[in-house]
């Protein structure tokens, strides 16, 4: 077990951290793990158990309404601009975070691959760091994987998919890591770890960081 304290924040890994993921967790990506959740917890929770009211009062057959306000409906506003790298999304897949699936998904020829740590992966501790992992040498192309049964080598090609990282849920927990005690977000953990190790360096290649959010119940939870 490693502890790692930072001013009101202790971060615990209660797990054993896999060498085919090597370099994911360190103090100072647990240090941002860690700021997150101890940042946003407790709105996590209220949003969960808001979700919860809801559901209990669609139970009780109220109908669902679509709540605004008068400082969205009234005022000019205007989104942020799309960024030109995924301005055309016409043709987009989707798999999991396992080596061989990057590398083949990023070389598809969509336009974008979205590595899913939600559905498409089973959330063990392993398959969650070795995603982390395949997708950083993702980012600095320096991802293969060989064929243990044929030997075929397999690398990633001069021109790749545009990459999105899907998180787990609001909902769910990554139970080997806990912030003060509770188990963490298996949300900002799989945010946090990506953003951490990769946001300097897509940027620097004149892209960013992109995220589709999963199962998100309305618009508490998309706003700021």
């Amino acid at each position: 077990m490693k502890v790692y304290a930072a001013p009101k924040v202790e971060v615990r890994v209660l797990a054993t951290i896999p060498a085919t993921a090597a370099g994911i967790i360190s103090e100072d990506s647990l240090r941002f793990v860690g700021f997150l959740c101890a940042t946003f917890e407790d709105r996590r929770q209220a949003l969960l158990k808001h979700r919860q009211t809801l559901a209990s009062s669609y139970d009780a057959l109220e109908v669902p309404t679509f709540k605004t306000s008068s400082e969205v409906s009234d005022s000019e506003w205007k989104c942020a601009a799309i960024p030109s790298d995924v301005l055309d999304r016409r043709v987009e897949i989707t798999g999991p975070v396992d080596r061989k699936m990057v590398i083949n998904g990023l070389n598809s020829g969509a336009n974008v691959y979205m590595a899913d740590f939600e559905d498409s992966t089973s959330p063990t501790w392993k398959n969650i760091l070795e995603g982390q992992k395949n997708l950083k040498d993702a980012v600095n192309h320096t991802i293969t994987f060989t064929n243990p049964k044929t030997g075929k080598v397999y690398k990633l090609n001069q021109k790749t998919a545009v990459l999105f990282v899907r998180p787990r849920g609001w909902h769910l927990d990554e139970a080997h890591i806990t912030v003060n005690g509770k188990s963490a977000s298996g949300s900002i953990v799989d945010f946090a770890l990506f953003f951490y190790h990769n946001a300097h360096t897509l940027m620097n290649k004149g892209t960013g960081p992109y995220f589709y959010l999963p199962k998100l119940e309305g618009s508490l939870e998309v706003r700021r």
